[in-house]
Protein backbone atom coordinates (compact mmCIF):
# COMPACT_ATOMS: atom_id res chain seq x y z
CA UNK A 1 0.00 0.00 0.00
CA UNK A 2 1.23 3.47 -0.82
CA UNK A 3 2.05 5.53 1.96
CA UNK A 4 2.76 8.98 1.52
CA UNK A 5 4.02 11.83 4.20
CA UNK A 6 3.97 15.57 3.17
CA UNK A 7 6.00 17.78 5.40
CA UNK A 8 7.31 21.82 5.30
CA UNK A 9 4.52 23.90 5.65
CA UNK A 10 4.46 26.70 8.44
CA UNK A 11 3.76 30.15 8.46
CA UNK A 12 5.38 32.80 5.96
CA UNK A 13 5.12 36.35 5.74
CA UNK A 14 3.35 37.40 2.24
CA UNK A 15 6.25 37.33 -0.25
CA UNK A 16 8.02 34.44 1.22
CA UNK A 17 8.59 31.06 -0.34
CA UNK A 18 8.12 27.57 1.48
CA UNK A 19 9.34 24.48 -0.02
CA UNK A 20 6.77 21.39 0.34
CA UNK A 21 8.11 17.72 0.68
CA UNK A 22 5.92 14.73 -0.31
CA UNK A 23 8.19 11.13 0.57
CA UNK A 24 6.58 7.78 -0.84
CA UNK A 25 6.99 4.46 0.59
CA UNK A 26 7.26 3.30 -2.67
CA UNK A 27 8.76 3.82 -6.04
CA UNK A 28 7.50 6.59 -7.38
CA UNK A 29 8.97 6.23 -11.16
CA UNK A 30 5.93 5.00 -12.70
CA UNK A 31 3.72 7.09 -10.72
CA UNK A 32 1.81 11.02 -11.99
CA UNK A 33 2.15 13.36 -9.10
CA UNK A 34 0.05 15.92 -7.81
CA UNK A 35 -0.31 18.75 -5.34
CA UNK A 36 -3.88 20.00 -4.44
CA UNK A 37 -4.97 22.60 -1.54
CA UNK A 38 -7.85 23.18 0.15
CA UNK A 39 -8.69 26.63 2.15
CA UNK A 40 -10.45 27.35 4.82
CA UNK A 41 -13.94 26.50 4.07
CA UNK A 42 -13.59 25.62 0.19
CA UNK A 43 -13.57 22.82 -1.22
CA UNK A 44 -10.13 20.99 -2.07
CA UNK A 45 -8.45 22.39 -5.76
CA UNK A 46 -5.48 20.57 -7.97
CA UNK A 47 -2.61 22.69 -7.66
CA UNK A 48 -0.03 21.08 -10.06
CA UNK A 49 0.80 17.73 -11.52
CA UNK A 50 3.88 16.04 -12.98
CA UNK A 51 4.22 13.49 -14.78
CA UNK A 52 6.47 10.19 -15.17
CA UNK A 53 8.19 12.15 -17.96
CA UNK A 54 8.78 15.20 -15.95
CA UNK A 55 5.79 17.06 -17.78
CA UNK A 56 4.34 19.73 -15.67
CA UNK A 57 1.03 21.88 -15.25
CA UNK A 58 -0.28 24.20 -13.17
CA UNK A 59 -3.63 25.79 -12.25
CA UNK A 60 -3.69 29.67 -13.54
CA UNK A 61 -3.37 30.78 -9.62
CA UNK A 62 0.34 29.75 -9.17
CA UNK A 63 1.79 29.72 -12.49
CA UNK A 64 4.91 31.52 -12.49
CA UNK A 65 5.33 31.25 -8.24
CA UNK A 66 5.48 27.45 -8.13
CA UNK A 67 7.68 24.94 -9.33
CA UNK A 68 6.57 21.10 -8.76
CA UNK A 69 9.31 18.84 -9.56
CA UNK A 70 10.43 15.09 -8.40
CA UNK A 71 13.41 12.80 -7.72
CA UNK A 72 12.47 9.28 -8.32
CA UNK A 73 15.73 8.24 -6.44
CA UNK A 74 14.22 9.82 -2.95
CA UNK A 75 10.75 8.71 -4.24
CA UNK A 76 9.90 12.22 -3.68
CA UNK A 77 7.72 14.96 -4.93
CA UNK A 78 8.52 18.56 -4.44
CA UNK A 79 6.44 21.67 -4.47
CA UNK A 80 8.56 25.07 -4.54
CA UNK A 81 6.48 28.13 -3.81
CA UNK A 82 7.90 31.71 -4.09
CA UNK A 83 6.02 35.12 -4.01
CA UNK A 84 3.37 33.53 -1.44
CA UNK A 85 0.06 35.18 -1.28
CA UNK A 86 -2.13 35.24 1.85
CA UNK A 87 -4.60 33.31 -0.64
CA UNK A 88 -2.04 30.44 -0.92
CA UNK A 89 -2.73 29.86 2.81
CA UNK A 90 -4.49 26.18 2.79
CA UNK A 91 -3.39 22.60 3.56
CA UNK A 92 -1.46 21.10 0.88
CA UNK A 93 -2.10 17.30 -0.03
CA UNK A 94 0.13 15.34 -2.05
CA UNK A 95 -1.58 12.47 -4.59
CA UNK A 96 -0.16 9.56 -5.88
CA UNK A 97 -1.60 7.39 -9.07
CA UNK A 98 0.02 4.40 -10.27
CA UNK A 99 0.39 4.79 -14.35
CA UNK A 100 0.13 1.13 -14.46
CA UNK A 101 -2.51 0.31 -11.71
CA UNK A 102 -4.08 3.18 -11.31
CA UNK A 103 -4.23 2.72 -8.05
CA UNK A 104 -4.30 5.90 -6.03
CA UNK A 105 -3.06 7.48 -2.78
CA UNK A 106 -3.60 10.80 -0.50
CA UNK A 107 -1.02 12.34 2.12
CA UNK A 108 -2.85 13.73 5.10
CA UNK A 109 -1.18 16.98 4.12
CA UNK A 110 0.94 20.19 5.51
CA UNK A 111 -0.74 23.57 6.50
CA UNK A 112 0.86 26.75 5.07
CA UNK A 113 -0.08 30.02 6.23
CA UNK A 114 0.96 33.18 4.59
CA UNK A 115 -0.10 36.29 6.89
CA UNK A 116 1.86 39.46 7.88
Amino acid sequence: QVQLVESGGGLVQPGGSLRLTCTANVNISGYTLDWFRQAPGKQREWTANILANNRTIYTDSVKGRFTISRDNAKNTVYLQMDNLKPEDTAVYFCKSRSDTTGYIAWGRGTRVTVSS
